[in-house]
Formats: structure tokens, sequence, C-alpha cells
């Protein structure tokens, strides 16, 4: 039997809320230098409330064969993957005109 959710009261493999969710989100991509001056994407403004973040961030961690961690709303991938995140976002269900990258090019 599928497992309900006790919001919609459909079966959650449906997964209506969610996608829904994603259109209405407002991502903000950046890029930041931390330890040893290596480049960490950060994707911003996506509502861990609607969204399951983890989730989110194994998907891209494993699309871009790279580390990372979730917490605190945001997503950090190591690497500077700012020319090919938009796409993915947009394969997993975020709207194009939603996302918005920043600081593509990080000054030395």
């Amino acid at each position: 039997m599928p497992e309900i959710d006790p919001i919609t009261g459909l079966p959650k493999e449906l997964g209506t809320f969610e996608s829904l969710a994603k259109e209405n989100q407002k991502v903000t991509v950046s890029l930041t230098k931390k330890k040893f001056g290596k480049p960490y994407t950060v994707v911003e403004g996506i509502n861990e409330h609607e969204i399951d973040i983890k989730d989110l961030a194994k998907k891209l961690k494993a699309k871009f064969a790279c580390g990372g961690t979730a917490k605190d709303g945001f997503i950090e991938l190591q690497g500077n993957h700012a020319k090919d995140i938009k796409s993915e976002l947009v394969k997993l269900g975020f709207a194009p005109d939603t996302i918005e990258i920043v600081n593509a090019h990080l000054r030395r």
C-alpha cells in the first residue's frame, strides 16, 4: 500500500506538492571560495519545509561527481558548477525563470 501524504491526502509517490513547490522557489546560485582557495557552488533560496533539500543535494552531488553538503537552507557543492547547474535544476523540476546565477566568475 502506498504511503499517504498527510497534507494532501494523495500517495507520496505522486509528488505533486513538491513539484508545485519547486516551480515557486526563487533559487540563487553563487560561487564562493573557501579553505585553501577552493571554489564552492552555493544554491540558496530553497524552502526546506516544502522540498527535501538533502535529497536534492544528493542528486546534484551525483550529477556533478563532487562532494558537498546541505545545511541551514542551502546546498554547497565542491567546485565551480555555475555553467551547468541551471540546466540540472530545470531537469529536477525548478522553473528556469526563477533560477538566478550570480558571481559566475570568481575574482582571484
